[in-house]
């Protein structure tokens, strides 16, 4: 997560990973669930190498496996080739609200992570989804743990404010 114009928080939706066929057409690693929700989102900030740029109107399709976006003004396939590696953007105030309790993986990022008793395990790296259930990855500098983003069970407050998620966790494991 960083901060778009005017301190507005941008959260990071995808990534274009490839071209597909000759007229422009861009193959995109899609972070939402499910993936097709990425279009949803717009305007995209498009993000590569200190350049940003921000498209509105951007559409897309299932192709195989992935999914291929048509992008206004990447009409050939040498722009497209150019924009490979380039990160989707958009404001967190595009994303729908969530009901209380719920969270945004971006909003978990960063956060201190500490026990029942207050020791400090770390901050929260990233998320991945395991299927059984999200793992947040908890970093403190010496060491990198994964703990099971369960609510109720090892995920005691979710305190954004304070910056800071309390889990029933053993500092040892």
């Amino acid at each position: 997560m960083t901060n778009g114009g005017a301190g507005e928080k941008l959260v990071l939706l995808g990534r274009v990973v490839g071209v597909h066929g000759v007229r422009g057409e861009l193959k995109l690693e899609s972070y939402t669930e499910p993936r097709m929700q990425i279009f949803r989102y717009q305007p995209w900030r498009m993000r590569s190498a200190g350049n940003e740029t921000t498209i509105q109107g951007c559409r897309g399709r299932v192709q195989g496996k992935g999914i291929v976006a048509e992008i206004p003004g990447v009409g050939d396939r040498d722009a497209a080739m150019a924009l490979i590696g380039t990160e989707i953007w958009v404001a967190r105030s595009a994303l729908p609200k969530l009901k209380p309790g719920e969270f945004y993986w971006s909003d978990l990022e960063g956060l201190e992570v500490v026990t029942l008793d207050g020791v400090p395990l770390g901050r929260v790296s990233h998320l991945i989804a395991t299927g059984a259930n999200d793992v947040m990855i908890v970093r403190d500098g010496e060491r990198e743990r994964l703990l099971p983003y369960l609510p109720g069970r090892y995920v005691e407050t979710v305190d954004l404010e304070a910056g800071r998620i309390t889990v029933d966790w053993d500092p040892e494991f």
